[in-house]
């Protein structure tokens, strides 16, 4: 029995299919890895930041009770030392100042240190505290873009 070219069924794919699927493939690549890694970056600033956040209560505490940010120290007015986590290694308070450092790898290639600053105001009906983060030593935009979305910025309304 002779098969004829024409009735014998195709079985598989052809070249050109599988090259486009690859190319397809490499495209959808090329988005989603820097988006990935974008992601992954903020996902671990805000887990630093969240860290950080006991260290912040006790301070915005220490500031009600003294009506000032002025020895608002680690280990002194209630501000608990800072227990590192996988994000920070260290955290410190000095006059209601954090300064944190975030682990290598997240914020830049080696260990970088940033600070986060508090605005204290009160008046007689009620006291608040904002926070500025300065990520002028962090050279991830991610992580910078994140730590530094709820500043404050400088300009004044009129």
């Amino acid at each position: 029995m002779q098969l004829n070219a024409r009735t014998q069924a195709q079985k598989g794919f052809t070249l050109i299919e599988l090259m486009i699927v690859v190319a397809i493939i490499g495209i959808l690549a090329a988005v989603a890895i820097p988006q990935y890694k974008d992601y992954t970056a903020k996902s671990k600033a805000a887990a630093a930041l969240g860290s950080l956040n006991s260290l912040k209560t006790a301070i915005g505490l220490c500031a009600q009770e003294n009506g000032s940010l002025a020895s608002c120290d680690t280990g002194s007015s209630g501000i608990p030392a800072y227990t590192p986590s996988k994000e920070v290694t260290a955290a410190s308070v000095t006059d209601g100042v954090i300064t944190a450092t975030l682990a290598a790898g997240i914020g830049a290639d080696a260990a970088v240190t940033f600070t986060v600053t508090p605005n204290y105001s009160q008046n007689d009906t009620k006291s608040n505290v904002v926070w500025t983060v300065d990520v002028s030593n962090v050279t991830v935009n991610a992580v910078k873009d994140y730590l530094s979305k709820g500043n404050v910025s400088s300009a004044s309304a009129s």
